[in-house]
Protein backbone atom coordinates (compact mmCIF):
# COMPACT_ATOMS: atom_id res chain seq x y z
CA UNK A 1 0.00 0.00 0.00
CA UNK A 2 2.47 2.24 -1.36
CA UNK A 3 1.45 4.32 -4.05
CA UNK A 4 3.93 7.29 -3.74
CA UNK A 5 4.62 7.92 -7.06
CA UNK A 6 1.09 7.26 -8.39
CA UNK A 7 -0.39 10.33 -5.86
CA UNK A 8 2.24 12.65 -7.50
CA UNK A 9 1.01 11.35 -11.07
CA UNK A 10 -2.43 11.29 -10.44
CA UNK A 11 -3.30 13.13 -7.17
CA UNK A 12 -6.83 13.23 -8.23
CA UNK A 13 -7.68 9.98 -8.59
CA UNK A 14 -9.98 8.24 -6.11
CA UNK A 15 -7.96 5.39 -4.19
CA UNK A 16 -10.73 4.31 -2.54
CA UNK A 17 -14.55 4.52 -2.56
CA UNK A 18 -16.76 3.24 0.28
CA UNK A 19 -19.20 1.56 -1.96
CA UNK A 20 -22.79 2.49 0.53
CA UNK A 21 -21.84 6.33 0.64
CA UNK A 22 -19.84 6.77 -1.93
CA UNK A 23 -17.25 8.26 -0.29
CA UNK A 24 -13.82 9.01 -2.28
CA UNK A 25 -10.22 9.21 -1.02
CA UNK A 26 -8.58 10.74 -3.73
CA UNK A 27 -4.77 9.94 -3.93
CA UNK A 28 -3.03 12.78 -2.26
CA UNK A 29 -5.36 12.28 0.38
CA UNK A 30 -4.66 8.75 0.95
CA UNK A 31 -0.49 9.30 0.69
CA UNK A 32 -1.20 12.65 2.78
CA UNK A 33 -2.94 10.53 5.68
CA UNK A 34 -0.97 7.41 5.98
CA UNK A 35 1.96 10.06 6.32
CA UNK A 36 0.53 12.24 9.18
CA UNK A 37 -0.42 8.71 10.96
CA UNK A 38 3.48 7.44 10.01
CA UNK A 39 4.91 10.34 11.89
CA UNK A 40 2.45 9.56 14.39
CA UNK A 41 3.56 6.52 15.24
CA UNK A 42 6.94 7.11 15.32
CA UNK A 43 5.98 10.16 17.95
CA UNK A 44 4.03 7.65 19.89
CA UNK A 45 7.12 5.68 20.46
CA UNK A 46 6.72 3.16 18.08
CA UNK A 47 10.33 1.82 16.29
CA UNK A 48 10.80 -0.77 13.53
CA UNK A 49 9.82 -3.86 14.35
CA UNK A 50 7.01 -2.79 17.16
CA UNK A 51 3.86 -3.97 16.76
CA UNK A 52 0.54 -2.12 16.46
CA UNK A 53 -3.33 -3.56 16.12
CA UNK A 54 -6.45 -1.76 13.99
CA UNK A 55 -9.94 -3.15 15.33
CA UNK A 56 -12.47 -2.00 12.54
CA UNK A 57 -15.12 -2.39 10.17
CA UNK A 58 -14.62 -1.97 6.52
CA UNK A 59 -14.37 1.96 6.48
CA UNK A 60 -12.81 5.02 4.66
CA UNK A 61 -9.57 5.22 6.68
CA UNK A 62 -8.92 1.57 6.69
CA UNK A 63 -6.16 1.03 4.28
CA UNK A 64 -4.55 4.19 5.05
CA UNK A 65 -3.80 2.54 8.76
CA UNK A 66 -2.03 -0.41 7.31
CA UNK A 67 -0.24 1.76 4.72
CA UNK A 68 1.70 4.06 7.59
CA UNK A 69 2.77 1.11 9.22
CA UNK A 70 4.03 -0.47 5.75
CA UNK A 71 6.61 2.81 5.66
CA UNK A 72 7.83 2.88 8.76
CA UNK A 73 9.39 -0.90 9.38
CA UNK A 74 6.52 -1.86 11.91
CA UNK A 75 4.16 -5.03 11.99
CA UNK A 76 0.63 -4.03 11.97
CA UNK A 77 -2.26 -6.59 13.34
CA UNK A 78 -5.73 -6.22 11.55
CA UNK A 79 -8.13 -7.61 13.90
CA UNK A 80 -11.18 -9.38 12.84
CA UNK A 81 -13.91 -6.95 13.40
CA UNK A 82 -16.70 -9.53 14.61
CA UNK A 83 -14.64 -10.64 17.59
CA UNK A 84 -15.57 -9.84 21.23
CA UNK A 85 -13.42 -8.42 24.39
CA UNK A 86 -11.95 -11.47 25.75
CA UNK A 87 -10.75 -12.80 22.44
CA UNK A 88 -9.19 -8.76 21.22
CA UNK A 89 -7.75 -8.89 24.43
CA UNK A 90 -6.12 -12.44 23.65
CA UNK A 91 -4.55 -10.93 19.78
CA UNK A 92 -3.57 -7.50 21.97
CA UNK A 93 -1.51 -9.27 24.39
CA UNK A 94 -0.42 -12.07 22.40
CA UNK A 95 0.62 -9.79 19.30
CA UNK A 96 2.83 -7.06 22.24
CA UNK A 97 0.61 -4.53 20.50
CA UNK A 98 1.54 -0.82 21.98
CA UNK A 99 -1.01 1.39 19.76
CA UNK A 100 -4.46 0.51 19.29
CA UNK A 101 -6.50 1.59 16.04
CA UNK A 102 -10.05 1.16 16.25
CA UNK A 103 -13.67 2.83 15.50
CA UNK A 104 -16.74 4.23 17.14
CA UNK A 105 -18.34 1.67 15.88
CA UNK A 106 -16.23 -1.15 18.20
CA UNK A 107 -15.14 1.52 20.95
CA UNK A 108 -17.06 -0.78 23.58
CA UNK A 109 -15.73 -3.86 22.75
CA UNK A 110 -12.20 -2.46 22.45
CA UNK A 111 -12.39 0.09 26.13
CA UNK A 112 -13.63 -4.10 27.40
CA UNK A 113 -10.40 -5.45 25.82
CA UNK A 114 -7.87 -2.89 27.15
CA UNK A 115 -8.52 -3.74 30.60
CA UNK A 116 -6.78 -7.11 29.82
CA UNK A 117 -4.24 -5.08 27.68
CA UNK A 118 -2.34 -2.75 29.75
CA UNK A 119 0.78 -2.83 26.93
CA UNK A 120 -1.26 -0.62 24.99
CA UNK A 121 -0.35 2.74 25.95
CA UNK A 122 -2.54 5.06 23.54
CA UNK A 123 -5.92 3.90 21.21
CA UNK A 124 -6.85 5.99 18.19
CA UNK A 125 -10.58 6.26 17.26
CA UNK A 126 -11.99 6.75 13.83
CA UNK A 127 -14.45 9.31 14.21
CA UNK A 128 -14.41 9.65 17.88
CA UNK A 129 -12.94 12.02 20.28
CA UNK A 130 -10.22 12.68 22.56
CA UNK A 131 -11.02 11.64 26.12
CA UNK A 132 -7.98 10.76 28.47
CA UNK A 133 -4.16 10.36 28.10
CA UNK A 134 -5.83 7.01 26.57
CA UNK A 135 -8.14 8.04 23.77
CA UNK A 136 -7.42 9.95 20.77
CA UNK A 137 -9.69 11.26 18.28
CA UNK A 138 -8.04 9.46 15.31
CA UNK A 139 -8.59 12.56 12.52
CA UNK A 140 -7.26 15.16 14.96
CA UNK A 141 -4.23 13.16 15.75
CA UNK A 142 -3.65 12.71 12.38
CA UNK A 143 -3.90 17.29 11.87
CA UNK A 144 -0.76 17.40 13.71
CA UNK A 145 1.64 15.51 11.79
CA UNK A 146 2.87 16.77 8.63
CA UNK A 147 1.93 14.96 5.21
CA UNK A 148 5.21 14.53 3.96
CA UNK A 149 6.72 10.83 4.41
CA UNK A 150 8.87 10.58 7.36
CA UNK A 151 12.68 10.68 7.24
CA UNK A 152 13.61 6.43 7.72
CA UNK A 153 10.89 5.23 5.50
CA UNK A 154 11.40 1.52 5.67
CA UNK A 155 9.32 -1.31 4.75
CA UNK A 156 6.59 -2.70 7.28
CA UNK A 157 3.99 -5.46 6.44
CA UNK A 158 0.69 -7.65 8.34
CA UNK A 159 1.32 -9.49 11.29
CA UNK A 160 -2.28 -11.09 10.57
CA UNK A 161 -3.58 -13.91 12.71
CA UNK A 162 -4.84 -17.24 12.08
CA UNK A 163 -8.75 -17.44 11.89
CA UNK A 164 -9.06 -19.39 14.72
CA UNK A 165 -11.51 -22.44 13.37
CA UNK A 166 -9.78 -24.95 15.29
CA UNK A 167 -8.19 -22.95 18.06
CA UNK A 168 -6.56 -19.94 19.42
CA UNK A 169 -6.03 -17.71 16.71
CA UNK A 170 -1.75 -17.49 15.81
CA UNK A 171 -0.12 -14.53 14.99
CA UNK A 172 1.63 -15.41 11.92
CA UNK A 173 5.40 -13.80 11.65
CA UNK A 174 6.76 -13.05 8.47
CA UNK A 175 10.98 -11.98 8.62
CA UNK A 176 10.86 -8.10 7.49
CA UNK A 177 13.50 -7.12 4.72
CA UNK A 178 15.45 -3.94 5.57
CA UNK A 179 14.80 -2.21 1.96
CA UNK A 180 12.43 1.07 1.19
CA UNK A 181 8.67 0.59 0.63
CA UNK A 182 9.34 1.73 -2.89
CA UNK A 183 10.52 -0.96 -3.52
CA UNK A 184 8.35 -4.24 -4.87
CA UNK A 185 8.69 -7.73 -3.15
CA UNK A 186 9.46 -10.59 -5.62
CA UNK A 187 5.50 -11.36 -5.00
CA UNK A 188 4.08 -8.39 -5.83
CA UNK A 189 5.91 -8.62 -9.10
CA UNK A 190 4.36 -12.22 -9.38
CA UNK A 191 0.49 -11.82 -8.19
CA UNK A 192 1.11 -8.86 -10.39
CA UNK A 193 1.65 -10.70 -13.65
CA UNK A 194 -0.91 -13.56 -12.37
CA UNK A 195 -3.79 -11.41 -12.36
CA UNK A 196 -2.77 -8.99 -14.65
CA UNK A 197 -3.07 -5.52 -12.72
CA UNK A 198 -2.87 -2.76 -14.35
CA UNK A 199 -2.42 1.27 -13.58
CA UNK A 200 -5.84 1.92 -14.53
CA UNK A 201 -7.73 -1.19 -13.11
CA UNK A 202 -10.87 -0.95 -10.62
CA UNK A 203 -10.48 -3.02 -8.15
CA UNK A 204 -14.23 -4.49 -6.12
CA UNK A 205 -13.33 -5.89 -2.39
CA UNK A 206 -16.71 -7.67 -0.96
CA UNK A 207 -14.49 -9.04 2.25
CA UNK A 208 -13.70 -7.64 4.95
CA UNK A 209 -10.44 -6.08 5.39
CA UNK A 210 -9.03 -7.47 7.87
CA UNK A 211 -8.22 -10.66 6.65
CA UNK A 212 -4.87 -11.65 4.15
CA UNK A 213 -6.75 -12.13 0.94
CA UNK A 214 -8.23 -8.47 0.91
CA UNK A 215 -5.26 -6.99 2.21
CA UNK A 216 -2.80 -8.49 -0.63
CA UNK A 217 -5.28 -7.71 -3.49
CA UNK A 218 -6.64 -3.89 -2.17
CA UNK A 219 -2.49 -2.97 -1.42
CA UNK A 220 -1.52 -4.52 -4.52
CA UNK A 221 -4.70 -2.80 -6.97
CA UNK A 222 -2.93 0.42 -5.21
CA UNK A 223 0.28 -0.30 -5.59
CA UNK A 224 -0.34 -0.41 -9.28
CA UNK A 225 -2.44 3.00 -8.96
CA UNK A 226 -5.70 1.06 -9.39
CA UNK A 227 -9.32 2.32 -7.73
CA UNK A 228 -10.24 0.10 -5.01
CA UNK A 229 -14.31 -0.04 -4.09
CA UNK A 230 -14.94 -0.92 -0.34
CA UNK A 231 -17.75 -2.97 0.13
CA UNK A 232 -18.81 -2.45 3.87
CA UNK A 233 -20.41 -6.06 3.54
CA UNK A 234 -21.04 -8.02 1.04
CA UNK A 235 -25.08 -8.44 -0.65
CA UNK A 236 -25.39 -10.20 -3.78
CA UNK A 237 -27.53 -7.72 -5.73
CA UNK A 238 -25.70 -4.90 -4.58
CA UNK A 239 -22.00 -6.64 -5.39
CA UNK A 240 -23.45 -7.26 -9.39
CA UNK A 241 -24.69 -3.12 -9.50
CA UNK A 242 -21.14 -2.24 -8.14
CA UNK A 243 -19.31 -3.96 -11.15
CA UNK A 244 -21.64 -1.99 -13.60
CA UNK A 245 -21.48 1.23 -11.49
CA UNK A 246 -18.11 1.67 -11.49
CA UNK A 247 -16.57 -0.48 -14.52
CA UNK A 248 -15.19 -3.12 -12.32
CA UNK A 249 -11.98 -5.25 -13.90
CA UNK A 250 -10.92 -7.03 -11.24
CA UNK A 251 -12.58 -8.70 -7.74
CA UNK A 252 -11.92 -11.05 -5.87
CA UNK A 253 -14.35 -13.61 -3.35
CA UNK A 254 -14.71 -16.27 -1.83
CA UNK A 255 -17.08 -19.78 -2.95
CA UNK A 256 -19.99 -18.54 -0.16
CA UNK A 257 -20.38 -15.48 -2.58
CA UNK A 258 -20.70 -17.11 -6.44
CA UNK A 259 -23.15 -19.51 -4.44
CA UNK A 260 -25.29 -16.70 -2.76
CA UNK A 261 -25.57 -14.45 -6.43
CA UNK A 262 -26.52 -17.85 -8.01
CA UNK A 263 -29.49 -18.26 -5.90
CA UNK A 264 -30.56 -14.91 -7.15
CA UNK A 265 -33.82 -14.73 -9.30
CA UNK A 266 -32.21 -15.83 -12.91
CA UNK A 267 -33.38 -12.70 -14.78
CA UNK A 268 -32.16 -10.67 -12.52
CA UNK A 269 -29.30 -12.08 -12.63
CA UNK A 270 -28.66 -12.37 -16.56
CA UNK A 271 -29.75 -8.41 -16.32
CA UNK A 272 -26.95 -7.43 -14.72
CA UNK A 273 -24.02 -5.36 -16.69
CA UNK A 274 -20.37 -7.83 -15.96
CA UNK A 275 -18.90 -6.26 -19.79
CA UNK A 276 -16.06 -4.36 -17.39
CA UNK A 277 -15.34 -7.56 -15.45
CA UNK A 278 -12.34 -8.55 -16.70
CA UNK A 279 -10.54 -11.20 -13.51
CA UNK A 280 -12.39 -12.47 -10.99
CA UNK A 281 -10.19 -14.43 -7.96
CA UNK A 282 -11.80 -16.74 -5.71
CA UNK A 283 -10.11 -18.70 -2.60
CA UNK A 284 -10.18 -19.34 1.20
CA UNK A 285 -12.14 -22.47 0.86
CA UNK A 286 -12.75 -25.05 -1.84
CA UNK A 287 -15.55 -24.30 -4.36
CA UNK A 288 -18.17 -27.31 -5.42
CA UNK A 289 -18.03 -28.09 -8.72
CA UNK A 290 -21.25 -27.51 -9.70
CA UNK A 291 -21.12 -24.20 -7.94
CA UNK A 292 -17.84 -23.15 -10.31
CA UNK A 293 -19.25 -24.60 -13.82
CA UNK A 294 -22.26 -22.25 -13.12
CA UNK A 295 -20.06 -19.36 -12.00
CA UNK A 296 -17.82 -19.91 -15.69
CA UNK A 297 -21.24 -20.52 -17.59
CA UNK A 298 -22.27 -17.28 -16.56
CA UNK A 299 -19.01 -15.13 -16.15
CA UNK A 300 -17.15 -16.74 -18.96
CA UNK A 301 -13.40 -17.87 -18.36
CA UNK A 302 -12.20 -15.27 -16.29
CA UNK A 303 -12.53 -16.79 -12.71
CA UNK A 304 -9.01 -17.50 -11.67
CA UNK A 305 -8.39 -19.83 -7.94
CA UNK A 306 -5.41 -20.15 -6.12
CA UNK A 307 -4.62 -21.94 -2.80
CA UNK A 308 -2.39 -20.30 -0.53
CA UNK A 309 -2.39 -20.54 3.52
CA UNK A 310 -1.65 -16.87 5.42
CA UNK A 311 1.59 -18.50 6.31
CA UNK A 312 2.83 -18.43 3.00
CA UNK A 313 3.73 -22.38 3.15
CA UNK A 314 3.65 -22.30 -0.81
CA UNK A 315 1.03 -20.94 -3.55
CA UNK A 316 -1.16 -22.56 -5.97
CA UNK A 317 -3.08 -21.25 -9.45
CA UNK A 318 -5.03 -22.32 -11.90
CA UNK A 319 -7.50 -20.44 -14.54
CA UNK A 320 -10.93 -21.18 -15.90
CA UNK A 321 -8.98 -23.76 -18.60
CA UNK A 322 -7.02 -25.05 -16.29
CA UNK A 323 -9.85 -26.00 -14.19
CA UNK A 324 -12.29 -26.81 -16.81
CA UNK A 325 -9.57 -29.45 -17.57
CA UNK A 326 -9.07 -30.57 -13.94
CA UNK A 327 -12.25 -30.44 -12.53
CA UNK A 328 -12.05 -29.24 -8.32
CA UNK A 329 -8.56 -28.38 -8.81
CA UNK A 330 -7.09 -25.55 -6.49
CA UNK A 331 -4.43 -24.95 -9.37
CA UNK A 332 -0.76 -25.78 -10.31
CA UNK A 333 2.29 -25.51 -7.29
CA UNK A 334 3.72 -22.25 -8.59
CA UNK A 335 5.55 -21.13 -5.33
CA UNK A 336 7.02 -24.06 -2.98
CA UNK A 337 7.39 -27.81 -3.72
CA UNK A 338 4.59 -29.61 -2.08
CA UNK A 339 4.47 -33.17 -0.31
CA UNK A 340 1.78 -35.40 0.06
CA UNK A 341 2.83 -37.46 3.80
CA UNK A 342 0.66 -39.87 5.14
CA UNK A 343 0.02 -40.75 8.45
CA UNK A 344 3.23 -41.87 9.08
CA UNK A 345 4.90 -39.55 7.74
CA UNK A 346 5.45 -41.32 4.24
CA UNK A 347 4.87 -39.99 0.79
CA UNK A 348 1.55 -41.14 0.35
CA UNK A 349 0.56 -43.07 -2.88
CA UNK A 350 -0.51 -41.45 -5.96
CA UNK A 351 -4.24 -39.71 -5.81
CA UNK A 352 -4.55 -40.64 -2.25
CA UNK A 353 -5.04 -38.01 0.33
CA UNK A 354 -2.57 -37.01 2.89
CA UNK A 355 -1.42 -34.22 4.46
CA UNK A 356 0.02 -31.23 2.21
CA UNK A 357 3.58 -30.31 3.51
CA UNK A 358 5.48 -27.35 1.75
CA UNK A 359 9.33 -27.16 1.61
CA UNK A 360 7.97 -23.06 2.12
CA UNK A 361 8.37 -20.54 -0.34
CA UNK A 362 8.66 -17.76 3.00
CA UNK A 363 10.06 -18.14 5.91
CA UNK A 364 7.49 -18.12 9.09
CA UNK A 365 6.93 -18.60 12.28
CA UNK A 366 3.90 -18.13 14.93
CA UNK A 367 4.20 -14.85 17.53
CA UNK A 368 5.03 -15.94 20.87
CA UNK A 369 4.20 -19.70 19.99
CA UNK A 370 7.32 -21.44 19.87
CA UNK A 371 5.28 -25.31 20.43
CA UNK A 372 2.82 -24.79 17.48
CA UNK A 373 5.74 -23.66 14.95
CA UNK A 374 7.43 -26.58 15.92
CA UNK A 375 4.21 -28.90 15.45
CA UNK A 376 3.35 -27.10 11.78
CA UNK A 377 7.08 -28.13 11.09
CA UNK A 378 9.17 -31.18 10.14
CA UNK A 379 11.30 -32.94 12.28
CA UNK A 380 14.62 -31.29 9.86
CA UNK A 381 13.10 -28.18 9.64
CA UNK A 382 12.52 -28.10 5.87
CA UNK A 383 9.19 -28.38 5.55
CA UNK A 384 5.78 -27.05 6.74
CA UNK A 385 2.10 -27.61 7.04
CA UNK A 386 -1.43 -25.94 8.10
CA UNK A 387 -3.21 -28.98 8.19
CA UNK A 388 -4.69 -29.50 4.93
CA UNK A 389 -5.52 -32.53 3.34
CA UNK A 390 -5.04 -33.46 -0.27
CA UNK A 391 -3.63 -35.00 -3.25
CA UNK A 392 -1.85 -34.25 -6.23
CA UNK A 393 -3.34 -35.23 -9.91
CA UNK A 394 -1.19 -34.43 -12.83
CA UNK A 395 0.56 -32.17 -11.12
CA UNK A 396 -2.45 -30.40 -9.91
CA UNK A 397 -3.23 -30.05 -6.72
CA UNK A 398 -6.88 -31.21 -4.92
CA UNK A 399 -7.90 -30.29 -1.61
CA UNK A 400 -9.66 -32.64 0.76
CA UNK A 401 -10.44 -31.08 3.80
CA UNK A 402 -8.29 -29.76 7.09
CA UNK A 403 -7.23 -32.98 9.10
CA UNK A 404 -8.86 -31.31 12.56
CA UNK A 405 -12.31 -32.17 10.42
CA UNK A 406 -11.54 -35.83 9.35
CA UNK A 407 -14.38 -37.91 10.84
CA UNK A 408 -13.60 -41.42 11.68
CA UNK A 409 -16.09 -43.62 12.11
CA UNK A 410 -16.00 -47.28 12.31
CA UNK A 411 -12.48 -47.02 11.70
CA UNK A 412 -12.94 -45.10 7.86
CA UNK A 413 -11.91 -42.04 7.63
CA UNK A 414 -14.04 -39.75 5.90
CA UNK A 415 -13.53 -35.65 5.26
CA UNK A 416 -16.69 -33.72 5.11
CA UNK A 417 -16.01 -30.87 2.28
CA UNK A 418 -17.00 -33.19 -0.26
CA UNK A 419 -20.66 -33.84 1.63
CA UNK A 420 -20.59 -30.08 2.02
CA UNK A 421 -20.03 -29.28 -1.24
CA UNK A 422 -22.69 -31.68 -2.37
CA UNK A 423 -25.29 -30.30 -0.04
CA UNK A 424 -24.69 -26.61 -1.07
CA UNK A 425 -25.48 -27.23 -4.41
CA UNK A 426 -29.19 -28.48 -3.63
CA UNK A 427 -32.38 -25.77 -3.97
CA UNK A 428 -33.43 -25.94 -0.84
CA UNK A 429 -29.66 -25.00 0.88
CA UNK A 430 -28.17 -22.10 1.39
CA UNK A 431 -25.58 -23.23 3.49
CA UNK A 432 -24.07 -26.22 4.79
CA UNK A 433 -21.94 -27.66 7.72
CA UNK A 434 -21.10 -31.43 7.85
CA UNK A 435 -18.83 -32.93 10.74
CA UNK A 436 -18.60 -35.71 13.20
CA UNK A 437 -20.75 -36.71 16.35
CA UNK A 438 -20.60 -39.07 18.87
CA UNK A 439 -21.23 -42.40 18.16
CA UNK A 440 -21.48 -45.85 20.64
CA UNK A 441 -20.78 -48.01 18.04
CA UNK A 442 -18.54 -46.06 15.60
CA UNK A 443 -16.96 -43.94 17.41
CA UNK A 444 -18.31 -40.90 15.52
CA UNK A 445 -21.31 -40.60 12.68
CA UNK A 446 -21.90 -37.69 9.85
CA UNK A 447 -23.78 -34.78 11.19
CA UNK A 448 -25.36 -32.50 8.52
CA UNK A 449 -26.32 -28.76 10.12
CA UNK A 450 -28.45 -26.80 7.36
CA UNK A 451 -29.61 -23.81 6.76
CA UNK A 452 -32.28 -23.25 4.48
CA UNK A 453 -33.37 -21.13 1.81
CA UNK A 454 -36.13 -18.79 3.01
CA UNK A 455 -39.31 -20.50 2.82
CA UNK A 456 -38.71 -24.02 3.10
CA UNK A 457 -39.63 -26.05 6.09
CA UNK A 458 -37.17 -27.65 8.35
CA UNK A 459 -39.07 -30.55 8.61
CA UNK A 460 -38.98 -33.98 8.43
CA UNK A 461 -39.75 -34.21 4.64
CA UNK A 462 -37.19 -31.63 3.98
CA UNK A 463 -34.90 -34.09 6.01
CA UNK A 464 -35.52 -36.87 4.05
CA UNK A 465 -35.51 -35.39 0.43
CA UNK A 466 -31.81 -34.29 1.17
CA UNK A 467 -30.48 -37.24 2.67
CA UNK A 468 -32.23 -38.97 -0.21
CA UNK A 469 -30.07 -36.70 -2.64
CA UNK A 470 -27.02 -37.46 -0.48
CA UNK A 471 -27.56 -41.00 -0.83
CA UNK A 472 -28.01 -40.76 -4.76
CA UNK A 473 -24.60 -39.16 -4.83
CA UNK A 474 -21.83 -40.38 -2.24
CA UNK A 475 -20.70 -43.49 -1.02
CA UNK A 476 -23.09 -44.61 1.67
CA UNK A 477 -20.46 -44.05 4.68
CA UNK A 478 -20.35 -40.31 3.36
CA UNK A 479 -23.98 -39.27 3.93
CA UNK A 480 -25.75 -38.01 7.05
CA UNK A 481 -27.01 -39.95 9.37
CA UNK A 482 -29.25 -37.00 10.61
CA UNK A 483 -30.11 -33.56 9.88
CA UNK A 484 -30.08 -30.44 12.36
CA UNK A 485 -31.34 -26.65 11.23
CA UNK A 486 -29.79 -23.42 11.81
CA UNK A 487 -31.32 -20.00 10.94
CA UNK A 488 -27.63 -19.23 10.07
CA UNK A 489 -24.38 -21.27 10.40
CA UNK A 490 -21.50 -19.34 11.91
CA UNK A 491 -19.51 -18.27 9.19
CA UNK A 492 -17.37 -15.63 9.38
CA UNK A 493 -17.15 -13.02 6.68
CA UNK A 494 -13.86 -14.35 5.04
CA UNK A 495 -15.93 -17.63 4.03
CA UNK A 496 -14.56 -19.77 6.14
CA UNK A 497 -17.16 -21.91 8.20
CA UNK A 498 -16.52 -21.70 12.21
CA UNK A 499 -17.06 -25.40 12.20
CA UNK A 500 -15.84 -25.85 15.75
CA UNK A 501 -18.85 -23.47 17.19
CA UNK A 502 -21.08 -26.13 16.35
CA UNK A 503 -19.35 -29.45 16.68
CA UNK A 504 -18.72 -28.11 20.37
CA UNK A 505 -22.31 -28.35 21.03
CA UNK A 506 -22.40 -32.31 20.18
CA UNK A 507 -19.22 -32.61 21.50
CA UNK A 508 -19.31 -31.14 24.97
CA UNK A 509 -18.86 -33.94 27.39
CA UNK A 510 -16.29 -35.59 24.66
CA UNK A 511 -13.24 -35.05 23.01
CA UNK A 512 -13.68 -33.40 19.46
CA UNK A 513 -10.30 -33.48 18.33
CA UNK A 514 -10.57 -29.53 17.19
CA UNK A 515 -8.09 -27.91 19.45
Amino acid sequence: MYPNEYALQHPERPAVIMANTGEQITYRMFEARANQLAHCLRDRGLQPLDHYAIFMENNAAYLETCAAGERTGLYYTCVNAYLQADELAYILQNSEAKLLITSTAKLAVAREALRQAPAVTCVLVVGGEDESSLFYAYESMLGEYPTEPVADEQLGTSMLYSSGTTGRPKGILRPLPKQKPADPLPLYTFLDQLWQYRQDMVYLSPAPLYHSAPQAATGLALRRGGTVVVMERFDPETYLDLISRYQVTHSQLVPTMFSRMLKLPADLRQNKDLSSLEIAIHAAAPCPVAVKEQMIDWWGPIIHEYYGATEGLGFAACDSNEWLAHKGTVGKIILGEVHILDEQGRPAAPEVPGEIWFETATAFSYFNNADKTREATSADGKMSTVGDVGYLKDDFLFLTDRSTFMIISGGVNIYPQETEDLLITHPMVMDAAVFGVPNEDLGEEVKAVIQLVEGISADEHTSATLMAFCADHLARHKCPRSIDYEAELPRLPTGKLYKRTLKDRYWHSHNSGII
